[in-house]
């Protein structure tokens, strides 16, 4: 079972191929403000240096946060839609064994079908105006 590992909670993004428990490879880049713009060039980037391609693809474990707001919107964004169009499952988890979690729950045949974020926090929500 090909997952991939999804992480953009910070500016630092991260992404990982697993081939079972087996870590296949990794990409990690400084994102920052061009997440958007990058994250689906770097997952590509990441399949064909392994000689996959986004068919080959068979789960994805996403990191639900704590973290950046605009962070784990866009990954999940990014997550579900591949999740979806694939027609593979996904997962999300939190904590440090993140990762570990998430691959158990997709070899276990759970499948989230929508990924959702955790904040850590309620959301500041501005009174409206009169």
């Amino acid at each position: 079972m090909l997952i991939m590992t999804i992480k953009t909670d910070n500016p630092q993004a991260k992404l990982s191929l697993f081939n079972d428990i087996l870590l296949v490879g990794q990409e990690e880049w400084l994102a920052d403000r061009t997440l958007a713009d990058t994250i689906h060039t770097k997952m590509e980037s990441l399949l064909t240096s392994h000689n996959k391609n986004w068919e080959n693809i068979n789960g994805i474990v996403f990191y639900q946060g704590p973290g950046s707001f605009t962070g784990l919107r866009i990954g999940l964004s990014v997550a579900n839609a591949l999740a979806y169009g694939l027609g593979i499952p996904i997962v999300a988890t939190r904590g440090d064994a993140w990762i570990d979690k998430g691959i158990t729950k997709l070899m276990d045949g759970i499948n989230d079908e929508v990924a959702l974020p955790f904040y850590g926090s309620p959301p500041h929500i501005t009174p409206a105006k009169k």
